[in-house]
């Protein structure tokens, strides 16, 4: 969590001002309410926006990964997504930016001693009566290989014909009928959005390069780190240029002050504005 809503909006802010220092266009995918957010009260310059998450209304809110992967999907051109709580400080290398596939760090995990739980979300899904997975998560789950996720702070790539199937699939994941009784059950989706997109993308990754007859058998992922410790290494991630703040990161109070004092010193207006919007927002919520 963030250390106050201000912070989530410093970090908006920071994002998008270091990654758009290195490319030579930008484009954010919200909804209406984040479209008020961010370009009417925040001021950020993207040179697109669209409100293509408007289409996300009536699903459930647990769900927080699914604008993420609705939005892979509705790319047309190559691209290259963002966490809002990533910055990137440096330009990123040739070899990464003409990846078939570019994301983060692989995030190796043994099952039953991990926060990845494929186990546990089949078995709460599946009290629902019915369960439905993709071809690629089931074979994944039965032949033994050792598992992992993709870290997306950071994803992308030249491959939108592999990218819009497995966001496909990850989508189906959520809105297919067999699954909807499951997860009514599941009181806790917070930490299950990693599973759709970030266990799964490793799934079929792996089960395309494994089946001779895919039209995505020879997919690749290129990646800023290889591993999860090396993109946590100070020292490595200072090099390429990029922080990612997540989990705790975010209420730790030495960042928290430096990433204000950034944004204060770098975008004072910007910085202005964000004390506005979270203000007013505090105030609605008290109404």
């Amino acid at each position: 969590m963030w250390r106050s809503p201000a912070h989530h909006l410093y970090s908006w802010v920071l994002s998008l001002e270091t990654v758009r220092q290195h490319f030579p266009r930008t484009a954010l995918f919200t909804d209406d309410e984040g479209a008020r957010l961010l370009i009417d009260q925040l001021g950020l310059e993207f040179d697109e926006v669209s409100t293509e998450l408007n289409a996300l209304a009536q699903h459930d809110a647990g769900w927080w990964a699914l604008g993420k992967v609705w939005t892979y999907r509705a790319q047309s051109e190559p691209f290259i997504h963002f966490d809002n709580d990533a910055f990137l400080w440096n330009p990123l290398p040739d070899l990464l930016t003409s990846a078939p596939l570019i994301a983060q760090n692989p995030d190796s995990f043994v099952p039953g001693y991990s926060y990845y739980e494929p186990e546990v979300l089949e078995q709460i899904v599946s009290e629902g009566g019915q369960i439905w997975l993709p071809a690629e998560w089931v074979w994944y789950r039965s032949v033994g290989l050792q598992q992992h996720g993709i870290s997306c702070g950071i994803f992308g790539g030249n491959r939108l014909d592999f990218i819009q199937h497995y966001s496909d699939q990850a989508i189906k994941m959520i809105e297919h009928p067999a699954n909807q009784a499951g997860w009514s059950l599941m009181k806790d989706k917070f930490n299950h959005n990693i599973l759709f997109e970030q266990y799964l993308l490793g799934a079929c990754i792996e089960y395309h390069q494994r089946h001779r007859t895919s039209p995505f058998r020879d997919i690749e992922i290129r990646y800023m780190f290889e591993s999860f410790d090396e993109a946590f290494d100070q020292d490595r991630a200072e090099q390429m240029g990029y922080t990612h703040l997540i989990a705790g990161a975010k209420g730790n109070p030495d960042i928290a002050a430096r990433l204000e004092q950034r944004v204060k010193r770098d975008y004072p207006a910007h910085y202005e504005r964000c004390l506005l919007a979270s203000s007013a927002t505090h105030a609605a919520a008290g109404n």
